[in-house]
C-alpha cells in the first residue's frame, strides 16, 4: 500500500506544513466536511480513521475510501477551487491539523518536493479508483468483500495469536457500501468466510485467521 501524504514528506516539510495549521479533535461520527461544500481548508490526520463517502440521489451511501494517520483530506478542492467532491466523517475519534487553503497552496509553492508528493498521491488514488472499477465488474460479492478485508488487514490490522485483527469500527452497511453490494450479500460472504475458517467476527471487529486463503478468495 502507498504511504500516506505526511509519511512521504521530509521532516522539515512536515514540520512546516503542520505549523501552518491548528490542531482540532473530532468525535466519532462527526462530519469533517460535506459533499458540495466550498473548500476553505485541508485536513491532516494525526490519529484515528475517517471514511470518505458520497450520497446517491436516493439517499444511499457509497463508501469511497478509508483514511488513517498521515492522510491528507480535501486536497482536490484546494487545488482546483471546485466544491468538495465527497463527504468525510470520523469513524473513531480523530486528532487532526486543519490548514487554510491559502496556507496550503503557499506551502506547495515554497516546497517543490512536497508538491511532487501531491502529484504521487493523486496518481495513486486515480489508480486505486480504476482498480476498484475493474473489481466491481469482475468479482462477485464474496470476492469484493475478501479484497476489502485484505486491504484493511494490510493497512490497519494488528497481528496477534489469532491472526490479524481489524479493529476498524466499520458496520456491515458501510462494508456493503464500500463493496457495491447489498447488506445481505455481505452477511452471506462473511458467513462463508467464517465457515471455511478464514475469519472470525465479533461486534465491529474481524480477525483474519488465514491471510493467504483470504487473498485466494479475492482472486
Amino acid at each position: 500500500m502507498a504511504r500516506e501524504f505526511l509519511d512521504q514528506l521530509s521532516a522539515a516539510d512536515r514540520e512546516d506544513l503542520l505549523g501552518r495549521g491548528r490542531r482540532r479533535r473530532w468525535r466519532s461520527g462527526a462530519t469533517l466536511f460535506g459533499e458540495g461544500d466550498q473548500s476553505t481548508t485541508v485536513v491532516l490526520v494525526l490519529s484515528g480513521r475517517a471514511k470518505v463517502f458520497s450520497l446517491t440521489e436516493q439517499g444511499g451511501e457509497v463508501l469511497l475510501a478509508i483514511r488513517g494517520p498521515g492522510a491528507l483530506l480535501g486536497e482536490m478542492s484546494a487545488l482546483d477551487g471546485a466544491p468538495r467532491s465527497a463527504s468525510v466523517a470520523a469513524l473513531e475519534p480523530l486528532e487532526t491539523v486543519v490548514v487554510p487553503v491559502r496556507a496550503f497552496l503557499d506551502f506547495l509553492s515554497a516546497r517543490p518536493e512536497a508538491a511532487l508528493c501531491i502529484v504521487r498521491l493523486i496518481v495513486g488514488r486515480l489508480r486505486d479508483a480504476d482498480r476498484k472499477r475493474i473489481e466491481f465488474g469482475t468479482y462477485d460479492a464474496l470476492g469484493r468483500v475478501a479484497l476489502r478485508l485484505v486491504e484493511l488487514a494490510e493497512r490497519f490490522g494488528q497481528s496477534g495469536e489469532r491472526g490479524v485483527r481489524i479493529t476498524l469500527p466499520l458496520t456491515q452497511e458501510e462494508l456493503a457500501a464500500w463493496t457495491g453490494s447489498s447488506r445481505e450479500s455481505v452477511t452471506k460472504a462473511l458467513r462463508t468466510l467464517r465457515r471455511h475458517g478464514v475469519i472470525e467476527t465479533s461486534r465491529r471487529s474481524v480477525a483474519v485467521l488465514d491471510v493467504d486463503e483470504l487473498r485466494a478468495r479475492a482472486r
